[in-house]
């Protein structure tokens, strides 16, 4: 769903100069469930003035079976996302995606990612008929931030939140996923990719660690880089 965010008005945080900074157009955050992505993407969105489109996951009927019972519900959930996804695009306004001034917390081609790990042979192949025959016009973003955390690190986060969805996540899909993650975005050549290690970083009640990420983003340069809000403390 697309959501406006008002611009903050001046002098109500020490963030607020950074809404009229050059920031990226389009910023899509990404990484395996648990990492933080539609947390930072809000703030993000509210420190840089722009609109925030977020994915739907916990509106999806078949998402918390698909966890409970893996395989038998990979079909119906990959499809209820790629077509909600579809109407996500149909609902952005004209002139495009690139001038609407966004942060996302997904990637469009996210999806084909899960496919290739969740559906079987001939399911992936009826998943990709279908994406072929929506003529989906995926728009590229300006800047990936790609967050990053060890398994162990994103169960305890989901166990933290305590979602009711999400009670059945099992450990080894996180594993393969994060690992898809990490194939996927070694070749990605799409956008810039800022790397972030998020095993030890709060964006949210840690001011320092957020500026650092701020900063980082504004000052991005090439096609791939690496922050880590505590470079001291990396163990991978």
């Amino acid at each position: 769903m697309l959501h406006e965010q008002k611009e903050v008005e001046a002098g109500k945080s020490r963030n607020d100069n950074r809404a009229t900074a050059s920031a990226p157009n389009f910023i899509a955050i990404e990484g395996p469930i648990g990492v933080g992505k539609t947390t930072l993407a809000k703030r993000l969105a509210e420190t840089f003035g722009k609109q925030v489109l977020l994915e739907p996951s916990f509106e999806n009927p078949f998402l918390e079976s698909f966890y409970a019972n893996g395989s038998k519900f990979a079909l119906p959930t990959q499809l209820y996302f790629l077509l909600n996804r579809a109407r996500q695009l149909a609902e952005i306004p004209q002139p495009g995606i690139l001038e609407q001034q966004l942060v996302s917390d997904f990637l469009f081609e996210k999806d084909r990612l899960f496919a290739e790990l969740t559906l079987k042979k001939e399911e992936l192949k009826l998943y990709d008929e279908i994406t072929l025959n929506l003529s989906l016009n995926i728009p590229k973003p300006n800047l990936v931030v790609y967050l990053q955390a060890p398994t162990s690190v994103l169960i305890d986060r989901i166990r933290d939140r305590g979602v009711l969805v999400e009670k059945n996540i099992k450990e080894n899909y996180l594993g393969g996923l994060s690992e898809s993650y990490s194939k996927f975005f070694l070749y990605y050549d799409d956008a810039p990719v800022l790397t972030v290690n998020s095993t030890y970083s709060d964006f949210v009640s840690n001011e320092e660690h957020y500026d650092g990420l701020v900063n980082q983003i504004l000052s991005m340069r090439g096609s791939h880089q690496f922050f880590s809000p505590n470079p001291s403390l990396l163990d991978y």
